[in-house]
Parts: structure tokens; C-alpha cells; sequence
């Protein structure tokens, strides 16, 4: 039998020397799950024996994470606005960054009663979506990716969360298998905006774990912009609300993009961390 605080103490060290952002955190989580453990039993309860076959447990999971497994794919969920979603390395990890899109179409439709219809492009685990769908109980929802295994990953998630008689799952690229006149009130999308120059500064928790597809952009992240703005004015209804993820330093392009397109009232809206982060604009 081991002590648990010496689990923990010895854990978070070894978390730090691969450069874990957050070593206490990430090992606490493996606790939890591996030895079936609270927050709160983790710490009051600092001297609790644990047996050696949950120790091994433990190890297993952590040497997962000490291979720069993302802690979200070990424990095979993420939490997103106020929901809980299943990941896999099918889809992009939910991050907090991305809840600035959710944020700005509540800001910009506050009357929740609204029977929304709700198309989310690229939708991976289906975080954004569903949760926007979460706020507008009314609302009807289409998810679209071209990844038959993120697209099952959200189907998934909406069954699991009680919104599959809501929603829609369409394998397509962008708006190739969507109807002209589709008519949606909300559109929400992270696309690939990551340029092929800078793989080599991704972490390996991204780099090495989370799918390329949804990563990485052609002319340096751009290009999948300039494709919708091309679509996107002929499936919105009139006064549609669109919101974008961003990468941090590419507002003002992406802002000339859209405004060439036709788009109206483009904001550039910043994320918790004061970076640019989404891009909100009318047709």
C-alpha cells in the first residue's frame, strides 16, 4: 500500500519535466478516475492508502498522459459551456476559447423562446451546436463534417445529451450536400485555421493526437474562409447571424474576406484571454 499524497507528489513531478501546463490538475483527474476518487476525497483525504492494483491503474493512465496524450482523450470527455462531451481522437478537444462563439449568439439573440434553426459547419464533437441548442430549447439543428467519425462522435454526444430529435448529421464538404434554401437563423463554425508553416510549434498534444483535417488550412490558414464566404449567403435567412472562430492574429483578414462577400456588421470579438478569437457578421 502507497500513501496517496505520495502518488500525487510524485506524479506531479514527473508531469512538470515533460512541460505539463497544468501537472496538478492533469494528475488529480487521473485519480479521480482511476481509483474512483472526488475532488474533495483528493483533498481531505491525503493519506489514504490505495491498494497496489489501483496504483497500477493510476500508472497506466498517466503514462498515457506522459506520452503527451491529451488529458481529455484519456479520460474520453471534455467539458464545454455546461454540458459534458464524449472526445475521441476523431475530433478536436472542446477548448474554452471556442465558448466565444456561444457567448456572442446569446449577446446577439437574447430572446431564448426563438425556434432557431442552427447549422453547424465542421461540427467534431458537436460542442458548439449542441450547446447553443442547450440555450434555445426551440431550435432544430444540422451538424456538418466531412469525417464520418466525427460525425458519429456528435451524433453520439446528441443522443447521449437528449437532442437527437433536434438535430441532423450530414457528411459533406462544406455546403455541397445542403440545399440552397435552407434558410438558417444561426450559423456557427471552427474551421482549419491553422497554416502548414507553423506545425512545428504545435504542442505534441495537438500536433501528434488530434486529427490534421481539422487543424490545418491551406494559403496559411485562410483558405477555407474564402470558401465560405462563397457559400454561406446562399443558406442563411434574411437577418442570419454567423460567427466564426478565428486564429488570433488573422481578424482584419478575415474580416476583409467576409465584407468582399457581402457580409454586414463584422465584429471581431476577443476571447477571455483578450486575444481575437471569433468573427460575428450579418446577411
Amino acid at each position: 500500500m502507497i500513501r496517496l499524497r505520495d502518488i500525487r507528489s510524485k506524479a506531479i513531478g514527473q508531469l512538470k519535466e515533460i512541460g505539463s501546463d497544468s501537472p496538478g490538475l492533469d494528475v488529480d483527474l487521473l485519480l479521480e478516475q482511476a481509483l474512483d476518487l472526488s475532488p474533495l476525497d483528493i483533498m481531505l483525504e491525503p493519506d489514504r492508502q490505495v491498494s497496489e492494483a489501483k496504483e497500477q491503474v493510476f500508472q497506466d493512465l498517466l503514462r498515457r498522459r506522459l506520452a503527451r496524450e491529451p488529458i481529455s482523450q484519456i479520460l474520453g470527455q471534455k467539458d464545454f459551456w455546461s454540458l459534458t462531451f464524449k472526445v475521441s481522437r476523431d475530433c478536436l478537444t472542446p477548448r474554452p476559447d471556442s465558448e466565444t462563439l456561444i457567448e456572442a449568439a446569446l449577446k446577439a439573440i437574447p430572446d431564448r423562446t426563438k425556434p432557431l434553426k442552427i447549422l453547424d459547419f465542421g461540427t467534431g464533437s458537436g460542442c458548439l451546436l449542441l450547446s447553443l441548442m442547450s440555450e434555445f430549447p426551440h431550435s432544430t439543428g444540422v451538424g456538418v463534417d466531412l469525417s464520418p467519425k466525427a460525425l458519429a462522435c456528435a451524433q453520439e454526444n446528441a443522443e447521449r445529451l437528449g437532442f437527437l430529435d433536434r438535430c441532423d448529421f450530414i457528411l459533406s464538404d462544406w455546403a455541397e450536400k445542403l440545399p440552397s434554401s435552407a434558410g438558417f437563423d444561426v450559423i456557427l463554425c471552427n474551421p482549419p485555421y491553422i497554416g502548414q508553416s507553423e506545425k512545428p510549434d504545435l504542442a505534441p498534444e495537438v500536433h501528434d493526437y488530434e486529427p490534421h483535417m481539422a487543424l490545418f488550412a491551406e494559403e496559411e490558414g485562410r483558405r477555407e474562409y474564402k470558401r465560405l464566404a462563397e457559400v454561406l449567403p446562399n443558406l442563411v435567412a434574411e437577418g442570419a447571424c454567423v460567427f466564426l472562430e478565428i486564429g488570433h492574429k488573422q481578424g482584419v483578414e478575415i474580416v476583409d474576406v467576409f465584407s468582399k462577400g457581402g457580409a454586414k456588421n463584422i465584429r471581431i470579438l476577443k476571447d477571455l484571454a483578450g486575444r481575437d478569437r471569433c468573427i460575428a457578421l450579418n446577411y
